[in-house]
């Protein structure tokens, strides 16, 4: 019996790399099929003859992208072409915090910017590196490729993002050997056309890292109203001086979160962000807003 790690799933077949950097191809056996288990990318598996045997424990599962047990997740972010959502990376960051899942912020395309647009993007996201979130540009990577691969040492992480945001120009550049397919966006719809259509890891830096599927909405992934509060760091510090413990920084008097955005020490933006979050959880089904109309 061997162990190791699903890498990619095509078609009915599991390529499994092992502990000692073999690659073996690997079907599922069929009682996997009558209790309702499926491997998935990521899964450290037990496998003899080609055929998987056990599944083990995951740390954590996400939906989109469909993949296990990862360390952190690298939200690849367009500042423009596709333009930038501040919601859409307020939603990334909570459905990655709900996993336990590590996330770091890479924004994307910033030499296509104006100096004062992208001197202005930069200072907004430095409330986000004062909340403990750690921010990186394409442009940085480059400039300093050694730092930025310390971070990912020995760690499997997953890029994502969405469609056209450069999640496969990025991996491009840090495995320059895959030569992943790159697309260009549509501008009419102001999206990105998807070119990679599957879950795949690849070894990097003693650790494995994925490029996955655009999309452009996220489901929520065990977040309900009660937990989100946790997902958003400044209220969790904030929101200890509250007057109710059970405050869900809605309508409730004594609310301190509240009080420190009317005093600036919390961005509205989060706040109107979280407010939306808090209706949808409500409603029950995910939309989020493409453009950001404020940056307060």
């Amino acid at each position: 019996m061997q162990t190791g790690k699903i890498i990619q799933s095509l078609s009915g077949f599991y390529d499994v790399l092992t502990t000692d950097q073999k690659i073996i191809r690997t079907r599922a056996r069929g009682n996997f099929r009558k209790q309702k288990i499926k491997p998935v990318v990521g899964d450290w598996v037990d496998f003899e003859d080609d055929y998987l045997r056990k599944i083990h424990p995951r740390t954590n599962e996400l939906v989109r992208p469909l993949i296990a047990n990862v360390d952190q997740a690298l939200v690849v972010i367009s500042s423009t072409q596709p333009e930038f959502s501040f919601n859409l990376l307020d939603r990334f960051l909570v459905v990655l915090e709900a996993q336990k899942v590590r996330p770091l912020i890479c924004v994307s395309k910033t030499d296509l910017l104006s100096t004062t647009a992208a001197e202005n993007l930069k200072i907004e996201l430095q409330d986000y590196q004062k909340w403990g979130y750690l921010v990186f540009s394409t442009s940085e990577i480059r400039k300093d490729h050694a730092s930025f691969q310390k971070r990912l040492t020995g760690r499997e992480t997953v890029l994502a993002g969405q469609t056209g945001a450069g999640k496969s120009t990025l991996l491009n550049y840090l495995c320059p050997e895959l030569n992943l397919e790159t697309a260009e966006i549509s501008t009419s719809l102001n999206r990105g056309k998807h070119t990679t259509r599957k879950v795949t890891l690849y070894p990097y830096a003693g650790g494995l890292i994925a490029d996955t599927p655009g999309f452009s909405s996220l489901a929520w992934q065990q977040v309900d109203s009660v937990k989100l509060p946790q997902f958003f760091p400044e209220f969790v510090t904030y929101g200890k001086d509250c007057k109710y413990r059970s405050c869900l920084h809605l309508n409730e008097p004594g609310c301190a979160v509240k009080e420190a955005v009317a005093q600036e020490q919390i961005k509205a933006r989060r706040y109107q962000n979280y407010c939306q979050f808090q209706a949808e959880l409500k409603e029950e089904r995910p939309i989020y807003q493409k453009k950001s109309t404020k940056r307060g």
